[in-house]
């Protein structure tokens, strides 16, 4: 086996899982994390993580089934080959966590207990509790320790990486970073690089994304020719704390145990909630989408409590805008067994015991579901080739990404408890792949590697050398996040998008003049808070251009002046006639807009191209949840697709005679 090294940058469950699988095959990797590996953001995933398993078989469930269900609840604007081998592997990933030793809650017959998500009619999510995630890199960081231990892994803990080393033909041979305690600016030549950062919740000011998932690490990849793939797709979550300092996620295992969304139907009802009456309340979600109930997709159950609030004024306060999220019905022995972590969160932040009250909720930006381009080869069964080097490989040769910060999984829409499992497959399935991409294969050069250095310091002295009386780096990271929040989450509309698109450009040029408050040379937060403000702007750009160019509604991009409308007429003939033209319709839109947007960084600005998507397993079908006319609108879609599939058939007979 080759002994090139690996650089991995990120500490959470893809990067984890990556270097474990790596150090696994005898190749050393260098650990960079901007956090203790163990502070990494995947700590704070709450819920659970997805797999078909042996109880679900019995009523029906397949990996098939998993697969469709996350293609469906994406709107089908992801690649299908990539979907399919991460549900293949989903059992297998869950067995593995097992075995090392994850402790997943159990029934009392001693098998793993399982709980329902939204978008699925199948209890497929195993969890540990309310602290799913930290278990998972819990047991992944042992493994890492391990081979730490025996010289294969080098961890570098608070150290920030700045940017990719590249040589003459812009081919990655590693990277640089920053000790964010010496300050110490330095390369760390590699064969290959894996990008596992996370997500770009800071974008937006406040979400339930820890503090420094600001996004710098993929824009830095951007920003060095890196392509980035459908960064307008971004995930408001239907329920989180609202705080002034950040949003604290109450994660969808308090729905999945069978919490219900509310709001009194008397609008800012002065009593307490539990003296309200069943016949006064209005449990919205279960009237309006009596089949999944309190569990439809996110981005629907955000929507609707959006309308709830907004436009019906059933806000459960006046002057905040929040609805309940009941848990008071399930007994308390069960609350504390199952969701004893986020009940803690709540009850510290709000003083309120969440199993004697309800909770107040409101949606908050949560979850990219856009990220870096990476590409992946097909293989004969319709899953990805094993082991092949494209698999996960940006458009910077030797560059990989992996986890949240690649767009690849969950489309436009991502189902609850699948990001755990993506991050831990691309992890694993990716890391053959590099072996086989590295064997023989040099790291940077020196003269190389002093040039990105060089640069990158030149960078850094600039800011601490910068005449005071600049620009403030967080005031206009709020103003920043401000205009996003406003143009750019629930609902969406194309003159406030353009607007916003003018405010970023003013501001992405204010950034460039910002002053530092602290231009000491150790430990200084000022100077690594400047960076990531000023490299916000790229993503933020692709996001709203993104958002602009893209004129319908596809999972969590709603825009109203787009959406497809119910069925009004009661006459059958009349309404049969009405579904036909909603097919037409939407077969038109998806001729437009079943693509994935691809976003390049042009010198200061941001070009959007377009890329059909892989539909070829799953054909595409209406998103019907609760629709009004959703079953005639279903029989008309599923005789058009009998007959194009009839009529496929014909013609391959055809060319076979």
């Amino acid at each position: 086996m080759s002994q090139q090294r690996v650089v991995v940058i990120g500490g959470g469950l893809a990067g984890l899982s990556a270097t474990m699988k790596l150090a696994e095959l005898g190749i050393p990797v260098d650990l960079i994390s901007l956090t203790p590996v163990k502070r990494s953001h995947s700590v704070c995933a709450q819920g659970g993580i997805n797999a078909c398993n042996d109880q679900t078989r019995q009523l029906g469930d397949s990996e098939w089934k998993h697969f469709d269900d996350t293609v469906y609840g994406g709107d089908f604007l992801q690649h299908q080959p990539p979907v399919k081998e991460m549900t293949l592997w989903a059992p297998k990933v869950i067995e593995l966590m097992d075995r090392l030793g994850v402790p997943f809650n159990r029934t009392g017959e001693g098998f793993i207990d399982r709980r329902r998500f939204g978008g699925t009619l199948y209890k497929r999510t195993a969890f540990s509790g309310a602290t799913t995630g930290q278990q998972l890199l819990y047991a992944l960081d042992e493994q890492v320790r391990r081979r730490e231990s025996e010289g294969l892994v080098r961890k570098f803990e608070f150290w920030d990486f700045l940017g990719p080393i590249q040589d003459s033909n812009g081919e990655c041979r590693g990277v640089v970073a920053q000790d964010m305690v010496s300050m110490e600016i330095r390369g760390f030549p590699a064969s290959a690089v894996v990008v596992a950062s996370g997500g770009c919740g800071l974008l937006y000011g406040r979400s339930t994304m820890s503090v420094f998932c600001n996004g710098s690490a993929a824009s830095r990849c951007f920003q060095a020719g890196a392509k980035y793939g459908n960064a307008e797709f971004i995930q408001v979550h239907p329920t989180a704390i609202p705080g002034a300092d950040k949003l604290r996620l109450m994660s969808e295992s308090a729905r999945g145990e069978g919490g219900r969304v509310w709001v009194p139907k008397k609008p800012q009802d002065p009593r307490s909630p539990r003296q309200i009456p069943e016949n006064e309340r209005y449990y919205f979600l279960e009237e309006r989408y009596p089949e999944y109930g309190n569990l439809v997709p996110r981005d629907i159950a955000t929507r609707e409590i959006f309308d709830v609030c907004v436009n019906d004024g059933l806000s459960v306060e006046a002057g905040r805008m929040c609805v309940y999220l009941d848990l008071t019905h399930i007994e308390r022995s069960e609350l504390d067994r199952k969701l004893g972590g986020i009940l803690e969160i709540y009850e510290k932040f709000q003083g309120v015991d969440p199993r004697d009250e309800p909770m107040k909720i409101f949606p908050a930006v949560h979850y990219s579901m856009g990220g870096l381009w990476a590409d992946y080869v097909r293989s004969a069964d319709g899953g990805m080739e094993a082991g092949n080097p494209r698999n996960q490989m940006t458009t910077i040769n030797g560059l990989y990404a992996m986890g949240e910060c690649d767009y690849h999984y969950h489309g436009a829409n991502r189902l609850g408890a699948n990001s755990l499992l993506s991050c831990i497959f691309t992890g694993l399935f990716s890391g053959p792949g590099i072996a086989n991409f590295i064997q023989g294969r040099s790291e940077a050069t020196t003269s190389d590697l002093e040039a990105a250095v060089r640069k990158q310091q030149e960078r850094h002295d600039a800011l601490l050398n910068q005449s005071a009386g600049g620009e403030n780096p967080y005031l206009i990271h709020q103003e920043l996040g401000d205009v996003l929040t406003r143009a750019a989450t629930v609902v969406r509309k194309n003159e406030q998008l353009e607007e916003a698109i003018k405010t970023v450009d003013d501001l992405h040029q204010r950034v460039q003049k910002v002053s530092l408050s602290d231009t000491g040379t150790w430990t200084n937060q000022n100077v690594i808070f400047a960076k990531a403000v000023q490299d916000m702007f790229p993503l933020a750009k692709a996001l709203l251009k993104g958002a602009l160019q893209r004129d319908e509604c596809r999972g969590a991009h709603f825009k109203p002046a787009f959406s497809m409308p119910e069925l009004t007429s009661d006459n059958d003939a009349d309404r049969r006639r009405e579904a036909e033209a909603w097919c037409d319709r939407f077969e038109e839109n998806n001729k437009k807009f079943l693509k994935s947007s691809v976003a390049t960084w042009e010198g200061n600005d941001v070009s959007i191209a377009y890329e059909d998507v892989d539909t070829s397993l799953i054909p595409p079908r209406p998103r019907l949840y609760g629709l009004k006319g959703a079953e005639v609108i279903s029989e008309v879609w599923n005789e058009r697709a009998a007959k194009a599939k009839a009529a496929a058939a014909t013609a391959s007979q055809d060319a076979a005679n």
